[in-house]
């Protein structure tokens, strides 16, 4: 996410999560922060270190699902030469390179077992051991770790260790989703217009038209901040209008009449002339029911069926899905319970 969106926004759940990382920075304990993918974890672990006394020292990050698990215990921890194929030579490990600074662990929940493990030693005795080493290396890291996962609900299952939950959890500091922060999608989209027109050549930012305005508030935002931007950008580099209000936002940059519709079981619908057949998605995805002997099941199979298939169809984001069927917002959730949907619509 842009540097540049680090601290706007003007709405209560978002200020109250800056204002607690800023009294967490001055502290040494680790800070545990939480939030959906798009709401800028990554630039309140920023906002920690710069504000703390390790503000001069390394800021070290590492994606913990970016790397496979045969290979985040070496860089995390570092190896000697000669510890498993392939390591010809001796690696400091992140915690070394985050020596009197701070390490951000990303994606912490995808962290094995091992590796949890080694994590929890390095947090309470502050020294790690290279792999094919025994010698303790002393090291003094300021850990700040973030998840869009439920760790309480990952320990109760056995799943992630509830020692190290409880010691990486001193303060957790939990992001707002975009669409919990009343008042925030117009600046940043104001934001991200104004910097995209300066981008592009135009001399002045006409802003958004009333009705994209509304449809910018009325949208779910699953992408968070990310996806804003991603749509606001969009939008103004093809405005032919640049002296005119911005009046045309598409959410889906993947929408087109020649998009395959993916039906249950993956299996794509076409004609035989090629181009998909998107009303035949709605009629394929239902069941075959034969010979009904029972029309209001039947016809509640079919209903079932063509709310699963739009779901997946917009991505499981339920104002897109109501727009397409016709349905207000209320009228969907509605339909949603009544098949038991509505969980996994999220």
């Amino acid at each position: 996410m842009d540097r540049g969106t680090q601290f706007i926004g003007q709405s209560g759940p978002f200020l109250d999560a800056v204002e607690r990382a800023s009294r967490a920075a001055a502290l040494r304990r680790p800070v545990l922060v939480v939030g959906e993918r798009g709401t800028g974890k990554e630039l309140i672990a920023e906002r920690l270190h710069r504000l703390s006394p390790r503000w001069g020292e390394p800021l070290i990050t590492l994606n913990c699902a970016a790397l496979p698990e045969t290979l985040l215990e070496a860089e995390l921890f570092g190896h000697e030469a000669g510890a498993f194929t392939g390591a010809t030579r001796m690696r400091a490990g992140r915690f070394e390179e985050a020596d009197r600074g701070t390490l951000f662990l990303d994606e912490l929940a995808t962290l094995s077992a091992g590796a949890q493990e080694r994590l929890l030693r390095a947090i309470e005795y502050g020294e790690v051991a290279r792999i094919g080493s025994s010698k303790p290396i002393r090291v003094d890291v300021r850990i700040v770790a973030a998840t869009n996962e439920d760790l309480p609900r990952l320990a109760d299952q056995g799943r992630f260790r509830a020692d190290l939950l409880d010691r990486l959890s001193f303060e957790v500091i939990t992001l707002p989703p975009l669409r919990a922060r009343e008042g925030d999608i117009a600046v940043l989209a104001d934001y991200f217009g104004r910097r995209m027109a300066t981008e592009i050549g135009w001399d002045s930012w006409p802003g958004f038209s009333g009705q994209a305005a509304a449809a910018l508030e009325a949208h779910d935002w699953p992408g968070n901040v990310r996806e804003l931007r991603n749509v606001v950008e969009r939008a103004v580099y093809r405005w032919d209008a640049p002296r005119q209000p911005i009046a045309r936002i598409e959410f889906d940059p993947f929408e087109s009449p020649w998009r395959p519709p993916v039906l249950a079981g993956g299996v794509e619908n076409r004609d035989a002339s090629g181009p998909p057949v998107i009303g035949q998605a709605l009629v394929a995805a239902a069941p075959d029911h034969g010979a009904v002997s029972d029309l209001r099941a039947a016809v509640d199979a079919h209903e079932k069926a063509i709310l699963e298939c739009h779901l997946a169809r917009h991505r499981y984001n339920q104002r897109a899905t109501a727009k397409a069927l016709g349905l207000t917002y209320d009228q969907l959730r509605h339909c949603l319970r009544k098949h038991g949907l509505l969980e996994k619509a999220g």
